[in-house]
């Protein structure tokens, strides 16, 4: 019996998941990599809201949101994605750059930490910030998810972990606004800073 067109499609998108990449175009990917990039979602519009924001109180609540975000984000990708991309993919030096993002990133991070908003080179560095995580996105969903896809990763089981060690992470990191998630913050930020 021949499968119908139907069927076939439902079967080549089994195991995906309908996400938006940085161009907006919506696009199907496994479930690691659309979490991921769900993830680069959300950090791009608190930037946006960043540039729209007027007042300081909310500039201050979306840098500590913005910086919690990254410090997840780049957490995950570390323990997670990163170690098997790197084992699996054509150009494992794709990696070693993306690693080197996440240092500059989280040196940029730990200095708005140490900074409130009217600080000279406030609202510059949260707009650097956002211009290097920008280009850094671009280049994994256009570079390294696609070779991660290629290589046949085990992208599902992968999505879950990712998802679970995020929510852990949250909750180990806490509240964006408390001293004692603005340190573990800064830590996290500081860990990366030798690369």
């Amino acid at each position: 019996m021949a499968t119908s067109t139907k069927t076939r499609a439902k079967k080549s998108s089994a195991g995906t998941v309908s996400v938006k990449r940085f161009d907006g175009k919506s696009v199907r990917r496994p479930p690691a990599i659309a979490f991921l990039m769900k993830q680069h979602r959300e950090v791009e519009d608190l930037f946006d809201k960043f540039e729209n924001a007027e007042e300081d109180q909310e500039k201050t609540e979306l840098v500590d949101q913005i910086c919690l975000a990254l410090a997840v984000h780049a957490k995950l990708e570390e323990e997670l994605f990163y170690q098997t991309a790197e084992e699996s993919i054509e150009e494992p030096d794709l990696v070693d750059e993306a690693y080197v993002e996440h240092a500059t990133a989280k040196d940029l991070i730990a200095q708005l930490e140490g900074m409130t908003v009217g600080d000279q080179y406030y609202d510059a560095k949260v707009t650097v910030l956002g211009e290097y995580i920008a280009h850094h996105v671009e280049e994994e969903e256009t570079e390294l998810f696609p070779q991660a896809i290629r290589a046949k990763m085990e992208l599902t089981e992968l999505g879950q972990k990712l998802e679970a060690r995020s929510e852990q992470l949250k909750q180990e990191l806490g509240d964006p606004d408390s001293a004692a998630t603005k340190s573990k913050i800064k830590a996290e930020a500081g860990a990366g800073a030798h690369l």
